[in-house]
């Protein structure tokens, strides 16, 4: 008896290092010499971000421009990235104060949509969608609501951005773009 569970849990070990063996787990803008990261760094400085039409959407664009080219536009880009962003302010909460139904909590949910092409055909490279949402307090004060929601824009815009520079990046890791 003693020997079967003992073979069971060699066995097992040995499964286990078989499996793990063969993980590949690498860091995605590594730069040790000959890693993929440096590739990736450089295509990702030579991203250029299109213009957009909302005020939400240029803070997106600006922070996403800070993340690719540390604020700089690319003076050759390679590739396009065509960005939309919409917004939607919902009340996450009511609280009943007397008779009146007061909205005391309020999230903004910020969705980016985005489209990699290659700068010099306009072909499709990659294309998704990521959400980002933040939450804010809302007092019985209108400028200090109007305040609060562009506070929780802006909060939610860096984070959005954050999101879209590392979306794009696995998906250069992924197309193998050189």
């Amino acid at each position: 008896m003693k020997l079967t569970i003992r073979a069971v849990a060699v066995a097992a070990t040995a499964l286990t290092l078989m499996a793990a063996s063969g993980c590949t787990v690498r860091p995605l803008l590594g730069t040790q010499e000959g890693s993929q990261g440096q590739q990736t760094v450089a295509n990702l400085s030579s991203v250029s971000v299109n213009p957009v039409n909302t005020r939400y959407a240029q803070e997106v664009r600006n922070q996403l421009i800070f993340l690719l080219n540390g604020g700089a536009e690319p003076a050759a880009p390679r590739y396009k990235l065509d960005l939309t962003v919409t917004r939607a302010i919902t009340s996450a909460a009511q609280v009943q104060i007397a008779r009146d139904n007061e909205p005391t909590a309020g999230t903004a949910i910020l969705t980016g949509s985005y489209r990699l092409s290659d700068a010099a055909t306009g072909q499709t490279l990659a294309q998704g969608n990521r959400q980002v949402m933040s939450a804010f307090d809302r007092s019985l004060q209108e400028f200090a609501v109007l305040r609060a929601e562009r506070d929780a824009e802006n909060r939610a815009a860096r984070e959005l951005a954050e999101l879209l520079r590392l979306a794009v990046a696995q998906d250069m890791v992924r197309l193998n773009l050189r």
